[in-house]
């Protein structure tokens, strides 16, 4: 990630004179100690790198108002984060990645601080499009074992959201099947 506005601009703008793409993850992350994205530098940093050609991809806070404005910008996806990078604290911004997501017009990639495969299966069963996980395989004493797992949790993530779950009530419901059950 680049400290500022200006320098995320012109990181992308060197990345793309040496890889040809216009494909940009913005991270403006102006302090290390917490590594937290800076909404205001990513707004003004996205704004111009659109207007340049670039196809955004901005980590952000679980901000729903950020990632609307963002996605009527013209970023080509949100990432909002589930706890800070590397923290392995799962994903504590559950209830606004749900309103991110039901409000979003692209896709929504949940990034940052995910620590087991459950976490990506909660992501992806709330209707996410994808996680970005990074330190909790890089660090797993096997990270082979541990991205396979990751690969599991977001296949059933997935596999549950498109399948449908019962909606959740405050009291109790039979579920039994059949005539007279009590």
């Amino acid at each position: 990630g680049s400290k500022t506005a200006e320098q995320a601009i012109l990181t992308a703008r060197l990345g793309r004179e040496v890889t040809g793409t216009n494909w940009v993850k913005l991270e403006v992350i102006p302090e290390p100690s917490h590594l937290l994205p800076d909404p205001i530098g990513t707004y003004e940093a996205a704004k111009e790198l659109i207007a340049d050609g670039f196809s955004v991809l901005p980590y952000i806070h679980a901000d729903p108002v950020l990632a609307t404005r963002l996605c009527d910008m013209g970023c080509s996806t949100v990432m909002p984060l589930g706890s800070a990078i590397g923290s392995g604290q799962g994903i504590l911004t559950m209830e606004e990645i749900r309103l991110i997501i039901d409000e979003a017009s692209v896709p929504v990639v949940v990034d940052a601080g995910l620590a087991v495969p459950s976490d990506a299966s909660q992501a992806l069963e709330a209707g996410a499009d994808a996680v970005l996980v990074n330190t909790a395989i890089a660090q797993s004493p096997d990270p082979e074992s541990m991205g396979e797992a990751f690969k599991l949790g977001v296949l059933a993530g997935r596999k549950a959201y498109l399948a449908g779950r019962i909606p959740s009530r405050s009291t109790a419901v039979s579920s039994s099947p059949g005539a007279g059950a009590n």
